[in-house]
């Protein structure tokens, strides 16, 4: 499925899959002659994060290798702006955060 391959992306600098950082914001599918087109707008832990196009690509590569999408678009957003509230109780548990 579309989340268990973002599940399998990781900021580098940080040892939790971006789901549970909560830097998803929103994944839509859409079904074209061609096959099913997938728009995500995701954020990352900070506006200046170099690894941002990376991590971008990686969700870019990781969702194409899924057998039914055709294409995808990968926005990066700013608003809102990510904060640790948005991680899962689990991430926050990794991290030492609770």
């Amino acid at each position: 499925s579309l989340i268990a391959a973002l599940r399998t992306v990781y900021d580098p600098e940080i040892p939790v899959n971006i789901v549970e950082l909560g830097l998803i914001y929103d994944l839509a599918m859409e079904t074209k002659e061609e096959g099913i087109f997938v728009h995500i707008k995701m954020t990352l832990t900070a506006p200046g994060c170099g690894m941002g196009p990376v991590i971008a690509q990686d969700v870019e590569t990781k969702v194409l290798g899924i057998s039914f999408v055709e294409d995808v678009l990968v926005e990066v957003v700013w608003e809102p702006l990510w904060n640790q509230n948005m991680m899962t109780e689990e991430a926050r548990l990794k991290l030492g955060m609770l």
